[in-house]
């Protein structure tokens, strides 16, 4: 099984989606991580014949990603629920539940949870 990332940025991101979907890619699925309070990295998710391709896109909290559901349909959940999660905007959405797919609307806060592991020296168990 072959793996790859690519790295992207907003304004390259549109054409690489189309590219994956003209060369018969799947739209897998997204994630999202937290890199710090004020960036996150959203992960693309491709297969095609057991290829995995992945683009990732770091962008800042407060300015809003590029949809992909113009050409992938599907990712408009996935987009919706990161918007729920972590409060991401999603610039071109095909439906947009905006912020109420999982959530009520009176919730203010995305209720994301950073967890911070850490080693602790001499910890019992070493």
């Amino acid at each position: 099984m072959k793996e790859e990332v690519i790295s992207v940025t907003p304004d390259t991101l549109g054409n690489k989606i189309a590219e994956m979907k003209k060369n018969g890619y799947r739209f897998v699925t997204m994630s999202c991580v937290e890199l710090d309070s004020d960036t996150v990295d959203i992960l693309y998710h491709f297969d095609k014949n057991l290829e995995l391709a992945h683009f990732r896109l770091t962008i800042p909290k407060n300015e809003a990603a590029p949809s992909i559901s113009p050409v992938y349909f599907a990712a408009f959940l996935v987009e919706n629920e990161i918007q729920d999660q972590f409060g991401i905007r999603f610039d071109g959405l095909a439906i947009d539940y905006n912020r109420t797919l999982y959530l009520e609307e009176e919730v203010q806060r995305a209720p994301y949870c950073r967890i911070t592991v850490s080693n602790v020296e001499g910890s019992e168990g070493d």
